[in-house]
């Protein structure tokens, strides 16, 4: 009897300790939720010529011209914006998985497969983006030291709210469980 009460007293011992560990994981899921809500992360152009800043989800909360930028004409400012759009999203999805990836421990292996999807998509190695993680991002670049810059920001910038379904959302579930059927 003695060792079937010690049995049920250390698996008692254990979920205690699996209970205590949940419970530290949801006290600090404020803490993730309000990195996640300020995450912002800019990427410039090679020549600084265009800077963008992403936040949350890939969301664009910036975009940044210098007076370089205008002479480049339409086509080639276009594929700037365009590259660069993309490396400050895909920036913002690798800083944002760190930050969940900090939070949740290393149950959850997220920086890897954001990694390895960025990687399949783009053709950059998975230890080049890595480098970018362990690295954080560049400094945007500045504004109206020497040029004038181009500014176009969504003014004023609205504070974050907690993440409600949209209706983009809504018609994308819609339309999903639509071809499902």
């Amino acid at each position: 009897m003695s060792a079937e009460f010690d049995q049920l007293v250390a698996e008692f011992e254990s979920f205690q300790s699996k209970l205590k560990n949940v419970d530290d994981r949801f006290e600090n899921l404020a803490g993730m939720q309000s990195e996640l809500a300020a995450l912002e992360v800019s990427a410039s152009s090679p020549d600084r010529a265009v800077t963008v800043v992403a936040g949350p989800g890939g969301s664009i909360q910036d975009i940044r011209f210098t007076e370089a930028a205008m002479q480049l004409g339409s086509q080639r400012l276009s594929s700037v914006v365009m590259t660069t759009v993309r490396e400050a999203v895909a920036d913002a999805a690798r800083t944002q998985a760190a930050i969940v990836q900090e939070y949740a421990g290393d149950d959850a292996p997220v920086v890897d497969q954001v990694l390895e999807t960025q990687a399949q998509v783009t053709g950059v190695p998975v230890e080049e983006l890595r480098e970018k993680v362990n690295k954080g991002t560049r400094p945007p670049a500045p504004v109206g030291d020497e040029e004038e810059s181009v500014v176009f920001r969504d003014d004023p910038p609205r504070p974050a709210a907690p993440r409600a379904e949209s209706a983009a959302d809504s018609y994308l579930k819609s339309v999903w469980d639509e071809e499902e059927r």
